[in-house]
């Protein structure tokens, strides 16, 4: 079983053709929705007395609620806007709401899971709830700069208790505070990953394990409507195909790699979560072949 750990939110997402308010997101809720397509996984995460019942209805129709608490108070909330390349993100606000005092818990149905992905999150939050869990055989865990910024050491920390670490490029120098990616990935191995995973957007992915690199390349597409969530559809990806296979082996890993481009491409095709949603498993089989296509020769 997977269970996935994170934020569920009302996102206002602000790109340069449309504004989108309190539409359904956060890191948990994408990568849990990507994984779907894999497998059942369990969500765990928190929202207010305000969340839309037509989102409850969203999450319900992928996952396994058991683990979702609703608090009195506000769902968080993330507005961010995007620049004319729709590469550059910009934070305007983020409220933590219900998430600020959340003291997360493991339901017992979840402690037997196998995997485990800790989406960007609290540092300390993640490091503590991934004790919980009984009999875990593969973990992973995501960070955002707003962590790095203010809580580097709880982020080295909560990589030390996780197998992989998936994190795009510029966290990644932040992180680390060097200028290669080679160099940042190797600095995180030494803090204790087996893997690393540094996201590189539209380009791609570099997997690195002990003195291997391996990399993949983007899906390559010819129009992003809005890269939210890309991400965190990769990450969902990439470790829902690891559970269904229940493997862990290298080569696993790297094909979860490639299923993690192709969910990523589908998240950015649509506003919100709807490249996700209305996909069906043939879109997803189909992308892989034309994937394949594009990087055999």
């Amino acid at each position: 079983m997977l269970t996935v750990f994170g934020s569920t939110a009302l996102d206002t997402i602000r790109t340069p053709k449309k504004t989108l308010k309190n539409v359904l997101g956060g890191a948990a809720t994408f990568a849990a929705i990507s994984a779907s397509f894999f497998t059942k996984p369990g969500l765990i995460a928190v929202v207010g007395s305000d969340f839309p019942k037509k989102y409850h209805t969203v999450l319900k129709n992928h996952l396994d609620l058991k683990g979702l608490t609703v608090l009195n108070g506000k769902t968080f909330r993330y507005d961010g806007k995007y620049d004319a390349t729709m590469s550059v993100r910009e934070t305007l606000k983020t409220e933590l709401n219900v998430l600020a005092d959340f003291k997360p818990t493991v339901p017992d149905a979840y402690k037997k899971s196998e995997f485990v992905y800790l989406a960007n999150n609290d540092p300390e939050q993640n490091a503590k709830i991934i004790k919980e869990f009984d009999n875990v055989k593969f973990s992973m865990c995501d960070t955002i700069e707003f962590w790095i910024a203010t809580k580097r050491n709880a982020v080295i920390k909560m990589i030390k208790s996780v197998d992989a670490v998936v994190i795009n490029d510029e966290e990644a120098k932040l992180l680390t505070k060097e200028d290669n990616l080679i160099k940042c990935a190797k600095k995180m191995m030494s803090w204790g990953a087996n893997y690393v995973v540094i996201k590189k957007g539209e380009h791609g992915a570099l997997l690195f394990h002990e003195d291997v690199i391996f990399p993949s390349v983007g899906f390559s597409l010819e129009s992003v409507v809005d890269p939210t969530g890309a991400g965190d559809s990769f990450a969902g990806a990439m470790i829902g195909h690891l559970a269904a296979k229940n493997k862990t082996s290298f080569s696993e890993i790297k094909k979860s790699i490639i299923y993690g481009n192709v969910m990523g491409s589908f998240a950015v095709e649509k506003y919100g979560l709807a490249g996700l949603t209305s996909l069906k498993k043939s879109d997803i089989s189909k992308r892989i072949k034309q994937y394949e296509k594009m990087v055999t020769f």
